[in-house]
């Protein structure tokens, strides 16, 4: 067999750079969870000087810093041995309220990992794993990255988006926040507009729970949380019901739609957000893609399979939610918005 060695080559590298960056993620992690991104935000510093800031192991911060170094996430200066974090890498790795923090999406990958062999037998049985098998730092990682786009987006574009959503929520309106996880977007709504009243429902009792502590630690009267199903949750009336990036891991997808249908005011709006997708595979064939159907494969696919579901995946496209919202008796149906992750839909009766 003839090889083409430029290709080989070329291959390789990118080859080389994907193994790099898969096994720096677990360092990421570490220096989120030891504080390194923090300490580095302040200052540069050598590896004595973040290990004692730090309470760490001096050896370890040398190497940990090393690997940074060579992916460019750190700058090293050989004049003083010190390390610096560029205020721009520090706006996505340090500070937990950026709109583009993103150390959470490496506790998605790491939970990934964790679920391989369950996923290699599912690949072979076309099984399914629900949400709640997933290894715990799944959900904690879900909502910190989410929570970073939902900072960015969410009050200042995808709600004005809404035809006359934001004046219903100044005035006082009643919300539902089916799919919320750890409550990140439910919080967020709640304290810009205290005259609504917002209630999140999830399936999995470990994340309602934990949705609870953070709006108590918010302060927030006006957010509740309970468990409940997409398709058979409480309450009717609803002024609007939001599906932030969930429609697609759902079972029951077209009864959820139908469910809304019912319990949303004669008024009301539908608002689905779901990742950002073409309707032809090669659309996503894209960087982003490339994360959207990693993710899909290991978390989405088989949520939805866990439940005889049709899985629709992260990478569904606007077409193929059309179809789903429409079965369930929407006649108004438009993208809002977009971001370069999100696509934000708007459905009506």
């Amino acid at each position: 067999m003839a090889l083409d060695t430029d290709k080989l080559n070329a291959f390789l590298g990118r080859a080389i750079g994907d193994l790099g960056a898969a096994i720096s993620s677990a360092l990421m992690i570490l220096g989120d969870r030891l504080g390194y991104y923090k300490a580095l935000a302040e200052r540069p510093r050598n590896a004595a000087e973040l290990a004692k800031e730090t309470k760490t192991a001096e050896r370890y911060a040398r190497e940990w810093l090393d690997n940074q170094a060579a992916g460019g996430i750190v700058e090293y200066d050989p004049a003083t041995g010190r390390y610096t974090l560029p205020p721009e890498h520090a706006f996505c790795l340090a500070s937990e309220e950026s709109p583009v923090f993103v150390p959470g999406a490496y506790e998605v990958v790491k939970a990934t990992l964790h679920g391989v062999e369950r996923m290699e037998r599912n690949f072979r049985t076309g099984e399914g794993m629900s949400w709640g098998e997933q290894h715990p730092c799944l959900f904690s990682g879900t909502e910190r990255f989410f929570r970073a786009n939902y900072i960015g987006n969410l009050l200042s574009s995808w709600i004005p988006a809404l035809e006359g959503v934001e004046r219903k929520l100044l005035a006082g309106a009643r919300v539902a926040d089916v799919g919320c996880g750890h409550g990140a977007s439910t919080v967020l709504l709640a304290k810009a507009f205290p005259k609504s009243q917002f209630t999140g429902f999830d399936y999995h009792a470990p994340s309602i729970e934990a949705a609870r502590e953070r709006a108590s630690r918010a302060g927030l009267g006006n957010a509740h949380f309970e468990v409940a199903l997409s398709t058979a949750y409480p309450g009717e009336g609803y002024d609007l019901i939001a599906f932030f990036d969930c429609l697609h891991d759902m079972a029951d997808p077209e009864g959820a739609a139908r469910h809304v249908r019912r319990s949303l005011a004669p008024d009301g709006t539908w608002m689905v957000v779901e990742p950002f997708a073409g309707d032809r595979p090669e659309e996503n064939h894209t960087p982003v893609g490339r994360v959207f159907y990693g993710a899909s494969a290991m978390i989405c696919v088989p949520t939805s399979l866990s439940g005889k579901g049709p899985a629709l995946g992260a990478q569904a496209g606007e077409a193929r939610l059309r179809k789903v919202v429409e079965a369930g008796g929407f006649r108004r149906f438009r993208r809002a918005t977009q971001t370069p992750f999100n696509l934000v839909l708007e459905a009506r009766p």
